[in-house]
């Protein structure tokens, strides 16, 4: 088929050939218009205006996005979940997050290799199809003009589309309103059974989220069509079954609930009991939804029908937007780097944070350019029973880096994971947390270990050990002494071997946090007034606030330090009183390091707590560190080999039924 769209009338040929919705054109409900620039917006076509030489003539770099100037989105002219009128002489774009089609996606990693697009409008004004390459740079395919009832086909190839590149129509209204009634993205083929889903939440205390969830779910039906079942593990002690209107949700979706009580065995326990019901109850997809997200419930619909088509069995997850700022993408799709073994974006024009309503998708570069990852958060991410059954369950390691792994191992075993634009939720993101200090570090520490012994190309993983050991000393000359000690902790349990993971899922946690009521840094008081007023006993030397070191002084200056540090006493002024107050923003280590006491807020805003210098604690834990982490490069090749080695036991759905009847409680249908 060409770029260029068919005539309008279809033939009688058109009319006998099947066609199957990729992607419908969907906008937002009445209570979410300030989520309106990721569906619908006005203004300009213009796309990224790309540099000739690639510098104006004074050597500054051209500007890579800015947003078009537009008129005003009325709310009133949303007439439903699928139709909008635009008022007579505007335009309005459905080159959006939500509505554009990503057409590069659906080239590099389906079996489709070209798209209709049908446009069902009333009015007079014009349909305007659009597209883009990956550089951003747009390019007009085809004009229809329409009057009275229509409905418009644009047939187009995705032979260009490479390396990136969206698809997208505008309309533009004439002499009156033109009313959009609806549009899909549309391919050629037989029609097939859909895939059936089981979709699964892990929750903690999260009833309000949860309640939130199942009700937006019971209201979409059609998100819910090829769903079997809605499984919610509910490891808390706030159970959402006791919520007020739990029985009418529950109702109202229809016999597919179920609740599964279990106790806390962390995100990586309950996620694989909803892979684990998933192959059980014959699905053909696992989805895996967090509980403090609010989901868009068409993504549902546009992961299975991705899945669905993808060439080879491949995880397909959605993005996460910020929940308090709803047109802030927070994460559009991650790799990890093989030598830190941290988390990265997959090329270095992506911007963490873009918010659309600064600027749109027609005229941000990067987001045009296809992104390949290496793995999806468990945020909303859709794994097909068949990759379950071969490559089993997430690791026993409570909570984080159990997604990384798991993308990781299944990219290892030929089934590769896509983050595909236009589905998504909106999360808590992580501006909000600060999940490496307190009772999360522990987890943190080993399991990105336990993920580099598995995964790293290699020999002793890189740069993973020494970067252990250097943020171990960063959090110590901060002193952060409750993180230290936890930080400690993982090395000692990642050294004893994997068959203890499953032991410690219920154990570990409870532990950890009776270990860190014996420090004051996490000791949190809500009001800052809660600790004596803060007093230096000497002013700031010359009327300035600690600075960062320079790379070429950080040595050196990183050495007298920790000398200080160890070797100068505690003043008692400083024992009873803070020196100052610290904002979570301004808690750098080598700020931290040069006080030797502060109130210090943590990251939610929520409380502070009391930072205290203590030489003999810094002494002791830097010393263990050093230890551990020593032996850890020793034993390197040999830990990888046992941790490779047991994988597949302890990741198997045997070893997991084990741990699962161990911690089951009353269940609910």
């Amino acid at each position: 088929m060409s770029v260029e769209a068919k005539a309008e009338n279809e033939t009688v040929e058109d009319l006998q050939k099947n066609w199957r919705i990729l992607q419908r054109v969907i906008l937002p409900s009445q209570s979410q218009m300030d989520t309106v620039p990721l569906y619908m917006d006005s203004g300009s076509a213009t796309g990224v205006q790309l540099p000739t030489m690639g510098q104006d003539p004074y050597g500054s770099p051209r500007p890579q996005s800015a947003n078009g100037a537009g008129t005003e989105v009325h709310v009133e002219d949303f007439l439903s979940r699928r139709s909008t009128s635009v008022r007579s002489g505007e335009r309005v774009s459905f080159g959006t997050y939500f509505n554009a089609f990503p057409a590069s996606y659906w080239r590099r990693w389906t079996t489709v290799n070209s798209v209709r697009l049908s446009v069902k409008t009333s009015g007079i004004g014009a349909v305007i199809v659009y597209k883009s390459n990956a550089r951003g740079s747009l390019q007009r395919v085809d004009t229809r003009r329409v009057d009275g009832h229509a409905t418009n086909t644009f047939d187009l190839t995705l032979t260009p589309f490479g390396d990136g590149g969206w698809y997208w129509f505008d309309l533009v209204a004439g002499s009156e309103p033109l009313v959009l009634k609806e549009a899909q993205w549309q391919s050629e083929g037989e029609a097939k059974r859909a895939g059936s889903v089981t979709l699964e939440i892990t929750t903690l205390n999260k009833t309000d989220f949860c309640m939130n969830n199942l009700r937006l779910l019971s209201e979409h039906p059609e998100a819910l069509e090829n769903v079997k079942e809605v499984i919610l593990v509910d490891q808390g002690t706030q159970k959402v079954e006791d919520a007020d209107g739990f029985e009418d949700v529950a109702a109202a979706l229809g016999g597919k609930l179920r609740v599964i009580n279990q106790g806390n065995i962390g995100g990586s326990g309950g996620f694989s009991r909803g892979m684990y019901e998933a192959v059980e109850n014959g699905s053909d997809y696992a989805l895996l939804m967090d509980d403090d997200i609010v989901v868009e419930p068409e993504s549902i619909v546009r992961l299975l029908t991705f899945a669905d088509l993808c060439k080879t069995p491949s995880i397909v997850g959605g993005h996460m937007f910020d929940l308090y700022n709803r047109t802030v993408l927070h994460t559009f799709g991650e790799i990890v780097n093989p030598y830190r073994f941290q988390p990265a974006l997959p090329h270095e024009d992506m911007i963490l944070g873009h918010d659309f309503m600064r600027s749109n998708l027609r005229h941000t570069s990067w987001l045009h350019r296809r992104c390949d990852v290496d793995y999806n958060g468990w945020w909303m991410c859709m794994i097909p029973t068949k990759v379950i059954r071969e490559i089993g369950l997430s690791l026993p390691i409570f909570i984080k880096w159990d997604d990384a792994e798991y993308g990781l191992r299944a990219k290892e075993a030929g089934f590769p994971t896509v983050s595909l634009p236009g589905a998504a939720v909106w999360h808590v993101s992580w501006i909000d947390k600060d999940d490496l200090v307190g009772w999360q570090a522990y987890f943190h520490a080993r399991n990105r270990i336990i993920t580099a012994l598995i995964h790293s190309p290699y020999e002793h993983g890189g740069r993973v050990v020494r970067e252990s050991n250097y943020n171990d000393i960063k959090h110590l000359v901060s002193m952060q002494y409750a993180t230290g000690r936890g930080r400690n902790m993982a090395l000692e349990d990642l050294l004893a071997g994997p068959e203890h993971l499953h032991a410690l899922l219920p154990e570990k946690l409870p532990e950890i946090r009776e270990m860190m009521k014996g420090y004051s840094d996490s000791q949190f008081a809500a009001e800052p007034d809660s600790y004596p007023t803060p007093k230096m006993a000497k002013p700031p030397r010359h009327g300035h606030g600690v600075r960062q070191p320079s790379k070429m002084s950080l040595l050196p200056w990183a050495a007298k330090t920790i000398v200080r540090q160890l070797t100068k006493p505690v003043t008692a002024l400083s024992m009873e009183r803070p020196q100052t107050s610290v904002a979570h923003q301004d808690n750098r280590w080598w700020r931290m390091s040069q006080f030797d006491s502060a109130v210090v807020t943590n990251a939610e805003g929520t409380g502070a707590s009391w930072y205290k210098r203590d030489p003999k604690q810094l002494r002791e834990m830097l010393a263990e560190s050093a230890r551990l982490h020593a032996v850890l490069l020793r034993d390197w090749q040999k830990l990888s080999a046992e941790y490779k080695a047991a994988l597949p036991a302890i990741t198997s759905f045997e070893e997991w039924k084990k741990t699962f009847d161990a911690h089951s409680e009353n269940q609910s249908q």
